[in-house]
Formats: structure tokens, C-alpha cells, sequence
């Protein structure tokens, strides 16, 4: 419960399951006929059926305020007891809708309803237990995909001889600094700031990855985390997003000044 879980938190994205999750229950309730929709027309099964597919993608919807909330409240991280309460969720808002649109849509006058007892029993969990897990499996895949997609953009940051490597998304490399036999990779996860030693030379990662930027001998830089530099007694400082510091030497400071497009008196 406790571990991650693959998760998209990418709203627009949703919007696929949503699209899905509408069509699934269309072809579902049309071919399998629960709810007396047996006893439709044709035609009355084209008015009525999508009221149900567009309820329950509209509570899909609904809820996903709810699992913005639930992304930020863990730190920006999905845990398997967050995805099992928002299918709690859409489970429970589900029957409250689908409810209503039997009482008020479907059969309006009816004077013999389904009970509430026989409708959850009968034909409710029924249809849950169908759809459900097309929605489970729906949010597995776009996790796992997401997954997929991060780690194709990974880079490796080589430990030097048998020692091993650290490897990490572009865009969470902040900067790499030396520390004695070792080099420091500063790095941000969920948002927050973190740290990793490796045995290896800045001199080697900067041969590996040129894509860096060497400010100093003790500094390798991603251009892409750059926000601003300012000079104070001719000494240049590079400041780097959550306001990180790093020195510039004079030695790289032509290459420097080039690469991130500013100027100096």
C-alpha cells in the first residue's frame, strides 16, 4: 500500500480513460442488456444508453480534483492506497448516479421500481465487476507508459571502474560537483532537492555527457536549470533553480557567457 504505484498525473490524459470508459459501457449495456433495456427499442436503447455511459465518464471526471489532491497531499508520489480509493470513489459516486438516472430517466413512472438492495446486488456490482476493471487497467497502462517514456529519457552518470553509475531524467539534473575521489550529482525528485555521491572525476563525466556545461573545476552545470547570474567584485555566480549557487571561473567563463547568453562589463 505503502510503495509507488504507475500513475499519469497528466489531467488531459484522463480524458482518454473518460472517452473510453464512455464507449465501453455503451457496447456493454447494448449488447448485454441489463437495466430491462431489453425491453427498449432500438431507438430508445440509442436515447438512453448514452445517458449512463456519459454519467459514469462525467463521475470519472468529477473525481479527478480529488486525485490532483491526493498527488500533491503524498509529495507528488502515487501509492497503490491512493489508486484503491479513488476506484472506491468512482465506485461509490457511480451508484449514486446510475441510481438517479434509473429513477428519474429510464423509468420516471414507473410505479414498481427495483429495490435499492436488488439493483446494487442484481445489476449494479454485476456491471461494476465489468467495468471497473477496464478503468483499473486503463490507469495502469497510462502509469506504465509514463514509465517507459521517463526511463527512455534517463541519463546515466558512469561510476568510474566496477563502481556503479546513478541514472536519472534530464530535467531532475540540477548540477554535479566534486567531492574529493567522488563527484556529488545534485538532482531534484518530487520536488525536492537530493543528493548522490559516485566515484568518478567531473573531467570523465564531462568527456560522458557533453551536454553539460563546465562553470568551473569543481562545477558542471545543466544549462536548462539556469535562471540567473550575477558578479560582485568582478567574482561571477551562477544561480540555478531552488536557488542553488555555483561559482564561475574566469577560466570557463567565455564559454560560459555564450552558452547561457549573457553579458559582462
Amino acid at each position: 500500500m505503502k510503495g509507488k504505484y504507475p500513475f499519469d498525473p497528466v489531467l488531459k490524459r484522463h480524458f482518454i480513460i473518460a472517452l473510453g470508459l464512455f464507449l465501453w459501457i455503451f457496447l456493454f449495456l447494448f449488447f448485454t442488456e441489463p437495466l430491462d433495456v431489453g425491453e427498449l427499442q432500438f431507438k430508445e436503447k440509442l436515447v438512453f444508453l448514452p445517458i449512463y455511459s456519459l454519467v459514469a465518464s462525467a463521475g470519472y471526471l468529477v473525481l479527478l480534483p480529488l486525485q490532483s489532491w491526493l498527488y500533491a497531499y503524498h509529495a507528488k508520489s502515487w501509492k497503490l492506497s491512493s489508486e484503491l480509493l479513488m476506484l472506491l470513489a468512482f465506485s461509490l459516486l457511480g451508484l449514486v448516479l446510475v441510481r438517479m438516472v434509473y429513477l428519474f430517466v429510464v423509468i420516471p413512472y414507473e410505479p414498481n421500481p427495483y429495490s435499492l438492495s436488488y439493483f446494487i446486488t442484481a445489476i449494479y456490482i454485476p456491471a461494476l465487476l465489468v467495468v471497473l476493471p477496464i478503468i483499473a487497467a486503463g490507469r495502469y497502462g497510462l502509469g506504465r507508459y509514463l514509465e517507459k517514456r521517463k526511463e527512455a529519457q534517463k541519463i546515466t552518470i558512469a561510476g568510474s571502474g566496477n563502481y556503479e553509475g546513478f541514472r536519472l531524467v534530464w530535467n531532475q539534473l540540477i548540477m554535479i560537483t566534486s567531492a574529493d575521489n567522488y563527484v556529488e550529482v545534485i538532482y531534484t525528485e518530487d520536488n525536492r532537492v537530493k543528493k548522490h555521491l559516485i566515484r568518478n572525476t567531473l573531467s570523465a563525466i564531462a568527456s560522458d555527457l557533453p551536454q553539460l556545461l563546465r562553470v568551473h573545476r569543481s562545477f558542471l552545470i545543466n544549462p536548462d536549470q539556469y535562471k540567473y547570474v550575477n558578479s560582485e567584485n568582478g567574482k561571477f555566480k551562477i544561480t540555478m533553480i531552488h536557488d542553488l549557487q555555483c561559482s564561475v571561473s574566469n577560466t570557463y567563463l567565455p564559454e560560459v557567457k555564450a552558452a547561457l547568453n549573457f553579458t559582462t562589463n
